[in-house]
C-alpha cells in the first residue's frame, strides 16, 4: 500500500453538491424537506447529542462528507429498543455510518470501580442512559434490521479500540473483534477522514462494499488469503524459532520435551493449512529479506488462542503496537472462527492543508437547534477552545490516544488557528474575550516531529520520549510560542489559556516556551501529570522520572515569580496501575505529604481496550519487550477491590475516611512509625468516628484545616501546590475519556 495519499478535497463532488451546505445537518424528515432533499446519501448514527463543532466526531465526518457533495443526515442518540428511530430519515442511498460518540460507551457509563455513572457530558442536560452499553454493536445491528442490504460502516474510538480481539475490563474476558459482533460491513479506524471519503466515493461510483478491501485505515472480515500474498506468522517472533528448530518455540510447553517437536510440526501444518492460497508462509524473525510490503500480511494469534493463552495475548499486543507506523506497517489478520479479521495498515496522516480545511468547514459551532435551551456539558467545556493538533508520540501505556490517533503529529497552520480564534470572537454567543484552550491531546506537541522523514517512516519505537527523548526528535517550541503570541495579541482577546495536558519533559527542553506559558497562559493553576513518583510503576507507564517534574517546577516557580504571579501546579497521579505495589503507593503518599499536595479527586487505573497497560493488567506479562515464557517480566496487577481502594486511599491520605484502611495497611507493612499525631506521621492514631479529646498535637484534622487556611476546603497550599480533578487525555478540549 502506497504511503502517498490523494488530497481528500481533490475528488470530484457528488451530484447533490448543487444543494449547497446545510445550515445544520438534518435530524428529521421535516428538516430534509426544507433543504429540498428526497433522501439522504449517508446517515450517521451517534451516541452523542449532535453538536456541530469540530471537537465532535459526527460533526467532522458529517461536514466533510457534505463538502464532497453527499447529503448527510444525523440520527443522534436513537432509541435502540426498536428500529423505528433508525428509520427516521428513511433509507440511506449509500451507507449508515455508526459510532458510539466521542467516548467509548463503556468508559462513558462506568467508573474504574465498575460503578454506573450518574451523568453523561455528551447528552443534553447531562442526562444519563441515552445510549446503550457497547453502543456501536447495538446501533450497527439495529441499522441492519431497519434496512436490509444497506452497508454499515463503523468507526470512532469504540470501534478503533476493538478492531482485534481485546481484553474487556467490564466483563473480565477477552472479547472478539467488534466486526463480527456488530455484523458491520467495514470498520474505519483512527481519524477516519481519508478512509471515509474514499469509501463514500467508491460506493457512489458503483463499487460494492465487499469489493472495498484496499483502503488504508479500514478493517473487514475475509475468508482465505488472496492469491499472491505472503503470510508472516507472528507467533515465531522470538529468536531461534524456525521450522528446523521447532523445540525453541517459546509457546510450546517445554516441560514435555518429548511432545515438543510433534506439537510444533502439528502447529506448522495447521498454519500452512489455514493460509492455503498464500504465495508463501514465513515466520516473523526468519522471513526472507525484501518481501514486498504491499502484499505481505502478519498473522496474529487467533481469537481462540489469545483467549486461552495469556502469553499469546501479550505477544499479540506487542506485535500490534509495533505495526502502527503508517510508513512501515503491514496488514494484520486474526482468525475468528472460520474467517479472518483483516486490518489494512494505518491511514496516511492529513497534510497541514487538509487539516486546515477539515477544521474550517461551515460548522455552526453549537448544538443542534432541536435541543433548545438544554445545556450540553461537553460543549460548554470546549466552545471557546481551539484544536491545533492531533496525535501523540508519548506512548503512555495506559492511554489510548496513540492506538486511535497515531504517533505522528498532525498540526494546523498558524493562520488557520488564528482564523478560528477570530471566528469564536466574532460569532460564538457568550464570548467574553477568553480563549479557554489552544491544544489537543497534548498542549505542546504542536509541529513536533522527527528530524528525518526517512527515519520517521522506518521507526518502530513505542515512544519518542521514553526512556529518554529521542535524539532524532525536534523539540523546538518556537512555532507554538508564535501561535500563542499572535493569538493573545488579537483585538478583543483578553486571555488565551492552555488547558490541555502539558508534556513537561518536552517543555523543559525549551525554557522560552515555559516562560511564555507561565507568564501569559496560566490562569492560576496548571495541570501536569507526573502520574507517580516511583520508578517501577513509571517504567510500566513509560513516563519520565519525578526528577523531570522537579526541573519543570523550578522553571514554573521561577517564571511565575518573575511575572509577579501566585500560581500553582495541579499534579495528577494514577493509583492501581500495573506494576504498582503497596510500597510504591506509600512512597507516593509520603511525597505528597512532604510537598503539601492534597488531591481532592484521584484517578484509578482503568484498563481500556488494546492499551499496552491493559495487556499487562490482563496477562501480568510485560509486552514492552519480546514475550517469552521463561524470560518475560512478570507485572503485578492490582485487581483485588480492597487493594484498589487502598491505593486510592494513599493518594487521599489526608481524608479522615481513609485513615482506618491506611493504618491497617501500615501495620501490615511494618510501618507503624508513620501512625501518630506528629508532623512526621502520615495518618493520626485517633479514630475519626469517635469523639476526640482536645489535642495539642500538630497533625490530624487540625493540620488539615490549618493547611487549607483561608483558601477554603478546595484551595491549594499557599505557595506549595494545588488540587483538581482529572482532565488529561482530551481531544480539542473535550472531556476526559481516552485514557
Amino acid at each position: 500500500m502506497n504511503t502517498q495519499a490523494r488530497d481528500i478535497f481533490s475528488h470530484r463532488k457528488y451530484w447533490p453538491h448543487k444543494f449547497g451546505p446545510a445550515t445544520e445537518l438534518p435530524m428529521t424528515r421535516e428538516e430534509m424537506d426544507i433543504l429540498g432533499w428526497d433522501s439522504c446519501d449517508i446517515i450517521i448514527l451517534t451516541g452523542d447529542a449532535y453538536v456541530d463543532h469540530p471537537s465532535f466526531g459526527m460533526a467532522i465526518i458529517g461536514r466533510l462528507l457534505e463538502s464532497q457533495g453527499f447529503r448527510v443526515g444525523i440520527i443522534a442518540q436513537p432509541n435502540w429498543h426498536n428500529v423505528e428511530d433508525f428509520q427516521r430519515l428513511g433509507k440511506p442511498n449509500l451507507f449508515f455510518g455508526v459510532a458510539s460518540g466521542n467516548m467509548d460507551s463503556m468508559v462513558n457509563h462506568y467508573t474504574s470501580d465498575r460503578k454506573r455513572r450518574s451523568d453523561d457530558a455528551y447528552t443534553p442536560n447531562g442526562e444519563a442512559g441515552k445510549r446503550p452499553d457497547r453502543a456501536t454493536i447495538v446501533y450497527s445491528q439495529r441499522a441492519k434490521e431497519a434496512y436490509k442490504g444497506v452497508p454499515v460502516v463503523i468507526g470512532g474510538i469504540e470501534a478503533s479500540l476493538r478492531r482485534i480481539a481485546q481484553y474487556d475490563y467490564w466483563s473480565e474476558k477477552v472479547r472478539r473483534s467488534i466486526l463480527p459482533d456488530s455484523k458491520a460491513d467495514l470498520l474505519v479506524y483512527g481519524n477516519a477522514e481519508r478512509a471515509i471519503v474514499e469509501v463514500a466515493h467508491r460506493l457512489a461510483g458503483g463499487d460494492k462494499i465487499t469489493e472495498i478491501t484496499d483502503i488504508r485505515g479500514t478493517a473487514f472480515m475475509r475468508q482465505g488469503i488472496p492469491e499472491g500474498w505472503t503470510v508472516i506468522d507472528s507467533t515465531s517472533i522470538d529468536d531461534e524459532v524456525s521450522l528446523e528448530h521447532p523445540e525453541a518455540n517459546p509457546y510450546i510447553d517445554t516441560t514435555k520435551q518429548n511432545d515438543c517437536e510433534k506439537s510444533n510440526k502439528e502447529a506448522v501444518a495447521k498454519i500452512e493449512k489455514e493460509n492455503e492460497g498464500a504465495a508463501q508462509v514465513v515466520f516473523f524473525d526468519h522471513r526472507p529479506k525484501n518481501i514486498d510490503r504491499e502484499t505481505s500480511v502478519i498473522r496474529l494469534p487467533s481469537y481462540d488462542q489469545v483467549v486461552e493463552d495469556k502469553y499469546l495475548y501479550a505477544h499479540t499486543s506487542r506485535v500490534f503496537h509495533l505495526e502502527t507506523n503508517p510508513g512501515n506497517a503491514r496488514a494484520l489478520i486474526q482468525r475468528h472462527g472460520k474467517r479472518d479479521v483483516w486490518l489494512n495498515p494505518p491511514p496516511v496522516p492529513l497534510s497541514m492543508s487538509e487539516f486546515d480545511k477539515v477544521f474550517e468547514l461551515p460548522y455552526t459551532r453549537k448544538p443542534h437547534s432541536a435541543y433548545g435551551d438544554a445545556t450540553n456539558p461537553a460543549y460548554n467545556m470546549i466552545k471557546f477552545s481551539v484544536n491545533i493538533m492531533r496525535g501523540c508520540f508519548g506512548g503512555c501505556t495506559f492511554c489510548s490516544i496513540t492506538e486511535h490517533e497515531g504517533r505522528i503529529i498532525q498540526s494546523r497552520s498558524e493562520d488557520s488557528i488564528i482564523r478560528e480564534v477570530e471566528t469564536i470572537r466574532d460569532t460564538v454567543p457568550g464570548f467574553t474575550g477568553n480563549i479557554s484552550d489552544l491544544g489537543g491531546p497534548t498542549a505542546n506537541m504542536y509541529r513536533l516531529a522527527c528530524k528525518s522523514p526517512k527515519i520517521e517512516a522506518s521507526c518502530r519505537r513505542l515512544s519518542c520520549v521514553f526512556p529518554g527523548i529521542c535524539s532524532n526528535l525536534d523539540t523546538n517550541h518556537k512555532p507554538l510560542i508564535k501561535v500563542y503570541r499572535r493569538a493573545r495579541a488579537l483585538p478583543g482577546i483578553k486571555r488565551v489559556f492552555i488547558a490541555s495536558g502539558l508534556r513537561y519533559d518536552l517543555a523543559v527542553e525549551d525554557p522560552e516556551y515555559v516562560k511564555e506559558l507561565v507568564t501569559h497562559h496560566v490562569g492560576g493553576y496548571l495541570k501536569i501529570a507526573p502520574e507517580h513518583t516511583e520508578s517501577a510503576p513509571l517504567s510500566k507507564m513509560m513516563k519520565p522520572g519525578i526528577g523531570t517534574y522537579d526541573r519543570f517546577k523550578q522553571l514554573f516557580d521561577k517564571y511565575s515569580a518573575e511575572a509577579g504571579k501566585e500560581q500553582y501546579l495541579i499534579p495528577y497521579f494514577i493509583s492501581a496501575h500495573p506494576g504498582t505495589t503497596d510500597e510504591d503507593m506509600l512512597n507516593l503518599a509520603l511525597w505528597l505529604k512532604k510537598s503539601n499536595f492534597r488531591p481532592d479527586q484521584v484517578q484509578a487505573f482503568l484498563p481500556t481496550p488494546m492499551a499496552l497497560a491493559s495487556a499487562m493488567y490482563h496477562t501480568e506479562i510485560s509486552p514492552l519487550k519480546k514475550v517469552d515464557r521463561l524470560k518475560s517480566e512478570h507485572v503485578g496487577s492490582v485487581r483485588d477491590s480492597g487493594q484498589r481502594r487502598l491505593h486510592k486511599a494513599f493518594l487521599r491520605y489526608h481524608a479522615p475516611e481513609n485513615w482506618p484502611v491506611i493504618r491497617q495497611a501500615l501495620k501490615r507493612m511494618g510501618r507503624e512509625e508513620l501512625i501518630g499525631n506528629g508532623k512526621q506521621h502520615l495518618v493520626p492514631a485517633w479514630d475519626p468516628s469517635k469523639p476526640r479529646a482536645k489535642s495539642t498535637g500538630g497533625s490530624g484534622s487540625d493540620l488539615h484545616h490549618r493547611i487549607r487556611g483561608k483558601q477554603g476546603s478546595k484551595g491549594p497550599v499557599k505557595g506549595k501546590g494545588g488540587r483538581g480533578g482529572r482532565g488529561k487525555g482530551r481531544k480539542g478540549g473535550a472531556p476526559a475519556g481516552k485514557r
